[in-house]
């Protein structure tokens, strides 16, 4: 029954409108109610529908921006199509294709996304304990905090689907009826098509699980749900059966698959495993995106992980999107795209697939896009870089050579974009600035210059002995910044938790961490040694200076850089590298010792130069998911020993 307004409360609101502020959260429910379901979940935080699509939750819109086109020789779809990995929040992705205004995806997502299929983190502290309670699974969402957080998605999901689409939710038996509940409310519990069982048993039962004094847990659950009550693609499909009598006859696929073997099975899936510690089975994908789409459809998948997803969309000839804020994700999706005709072909294992993949784009988003400061007069336009990358405008020359001013001890140059409208920042460039200045400077250059108007793939290029830092502006401009605050993403900084769940309100810059490293060649090694790591947030949320390398995520190596792509193969996260903290006292002397040795000779990496080619290509990633890149040629190294 709908409450009614008392007179004082009626009062009240009409003074604070009168004062032009805002209304507490429980009276826009009374003014607006929204007319409840037969049945739904009612919890603390959950937001109307309503609110959420007008932006209400501080979650907003942002533009995307192009990193890169990957295969841009390759063929594309007919209108010129690229598929795309989406580095950034989900959230803040779902609402830019709701909005239907960035020129990249404007009327070409929202309304045409034919499956969207999610493994989602659905794990909540509290429910994963290992041995002796130590936490073998973490998220930063608990119970009704995870249940909004994936129901706002879905709220989105529903709003940029096809009339005829479906969409696939991955769960398992903590969540999976709070989750029913809110899929029905949001798509109507008409429109729920089945449960599906998945069967990850592997064929014996080993180790702790029989000491379990229950029923062994085998199964994970996928919810399949559709936009439209009989609008809908569904191709069925079959399967061969061997009768008693040794005929072969063919029965429709169940509700229960048991077909599918899970990466944890007694001789693992049969697909290539890139790492990545939620991996599903192509053979999973397969089954569902060849039931809820036809060639050319759309499919978006918005927890992007290890990419099974959009390799089997791709090998299937679908289009695809997907998406992930963890920048081990973004790369092991990049790699497995690009490398694509080393996988296995579907139809037969034994083969490998052997195509390219079609043209795709890597893009960004929630970072600021700053093509409004390129339109400014200079002097504004010099305020606005400073401010962004922390320098003093205060004009100096050099051998003739105008600089803008320093950033700590070193010289700024502001690239002018004004004068120079044809050209770029490029080894001639800084050719000329170094002959000019070579002999009386040394140490660090920055150049200031719009993304766009930079040639150079790495974040620095050296000549003798000047290291020349570019401090990329990005290309593209946000029109409007709204005044919620900007809360960081926070990037992993453990292989075991890449799936936490995370969320970014607001934008920012990309600001490159300042890192000091070196190449050492040895017999059969290579040595990394990073000396410095720090992020240019330099302290943290309370105030706090934060130490070297406290906010290292992530370094990731691509061992033979074809001077083009990045293609990793290795990860190393900051737990494997620095020692792990420790109460206990004769524990807590040897990670001093370990430490003391890091601070005096830094964090060294390993690798076998046989393995090597002639570059290597860096990503060094803090827990803000701003990059460092640098490429080192090993012929040059060589070259600098004086010998071979």
């Amino acid at each position: 029954m709908q409450k009614i307004l008392t007179q004082e409360q009626k009062k009240y609101i009409i003074k604070l409108l009168q004062e032009n502020k805002d209304l507490p959260e429980e009276f826009k429910h009374l003014l607006f109610p929204t007319k409840q379901k037969e049945y739904e979940l009612v919890y603390a935080g959950k937001i109307r529908k309503e609110d959420l699509l007008a932006n209400e939750d501080g979650v907003f819109p942002v533009p995307l921006q192009i990193d890169k086109v990957f295969n841009g020789e390759r063929e594309s779809f007919d209108d010129d199509w690229k598929n795309m990995i989406v580095f950034g929040d989900n959230l803040q992705f779902l609402k830019t294709v709701y909005e239907n205004k960035d020129p990249l995806i404007k009327d070409k997502v929202k309304g045409k996304v034919k499956l969207i299929y999610i493994d989602p983190p659905f794990a909540t502290e509290s429910d994963f304990k290992g041995k002796e309670g130590q936490k073998a699974y973490r998220d930063k969402a608990k119970g009704a905090e995870f249940v909004e957080f994936l129901r706002r998605r879905l709220i989105l999901a529903r709003e940029i689907l096809a009339d005829d689409g479906s969409i696939y939710v991955h769960l398992d038996k903590k969540m999976n009826h709070y989750i029913k509940v809110i899929m029905d409310e949001i798509f109507g519990k008409e429109k729920f098509r089945a449960e599906i069982i998945w069967d990850t048993s592997i064929p014996y039962v080993a180790g702790n699980k029989w000491l379990s004094p229950n029923w062994i847990y085998s199964h994970a659950i996928i919810l399949y749900y559709t936009k439209s009550i009989n609008n809908y693609i569904f191709n069925k499909q079959v399967m061969e059966v061997k009768q008693p009598s040794g005929d072969i006859s063919k029965k429709p696929y169940k509700d229960i698959w048991t077909d599918i073997e899970n990466f944890a099975g007694f001789l693992g899936a049969k697909d290539i495993k890139y790492g990545y510690p939620t991996q599903k089975p192509e053979k999973l994908l397969e089954r569902i995106i060849k039931a809820s789409t036809n060639p050319g459809d759309l499919v978006l998948d918005f927890f992007g992980g290890s990419g099974t997803t959009v390799a089997v969309a791709e090998k299937l000839g679908r289009r695809w999107i997907a998406v992930d804020i963890g920048k081990f994700s973004y790369y092991t999706m990049q790699k497995r795209i690009l490398q694509i005709e080393n996988s296995k072909y579907l139809e037969n294992p034994k083969k490998k697939y052997g195509k390219k993949a079609r043209s795709f784009i890597t893009a960004r988003l929630g970072i600021y896009d700053l093509k409004q400061a390129l339109d400014l007069e200079w002097k504004q336009y010099l305020k606005f870089v400073s401010e962004l990358f922390e320098f003093e405008v205060n004009g100096f020359e050099v051998a003739g050579l105008k600089f803008e001013g320093k950033k700590g001890e070193f010289p700024v140059k502001v690239f002018d974009y004004r004068r120079f409208k044809d050209a770029s920042v490029d080894e001639s460039y800084l050719q000329n600035i170094h002959n000019t200045i070579g002999s009386r400077l040394s140490g660090k250059v920055y150049i200031v210059a719009p993304a766009n108007y930079v040639d150079f793939i790495q974040d620095y290029y050296q000549i003798g002995s000047i290291k020349y830092f570019f401090l990329k502006i990005p290309y593209q401009v946000i029109k409007e910044l709204h005044k919620i605050p900007f809360k960081k993403l926070r990037q992993p900084q453990s292989k075991k938790n890449v799936n936490d769940l995370d969320e970014v309100i607001g934008f920012h810059f990309i600001r490159q961490p300042e890192v000091k490293s070196e190449l050492k060649i040895e017999s059969n090694k290579v040595k990394l040694i990073i000396k410095e790591f720090r992020s240019q947030y330099y302290k943290d949320e309370e105030g706090k200076v934060l130490d070297n390398f406290e906010t290292l995520s992530a370094v990731f190596i691509d061992k033979n850089y074809n001077g083009k792509y990045f293609e990793m193969d290795e990860v190393y996260f900051a737990d494997e590298l620095l020692p792990k903290k420790s109460k206990k006292k004769d524990v807590e002397e040897d990670i001093r010792k370990k430490l003391k040795e890091i601070k005096d000779n830094g964090l060294v990496i390993e690798m076998d130069k046989n393995k090597l080619g002639q570059k290597i290509m860096i990503v060094y990633s803090d827990i803000y998911g701003n990059d460092f890149t640098e490429i080192f040629n090993l012929n040059k190294i060589r070259e600098s020993y004086g010998r071979d």
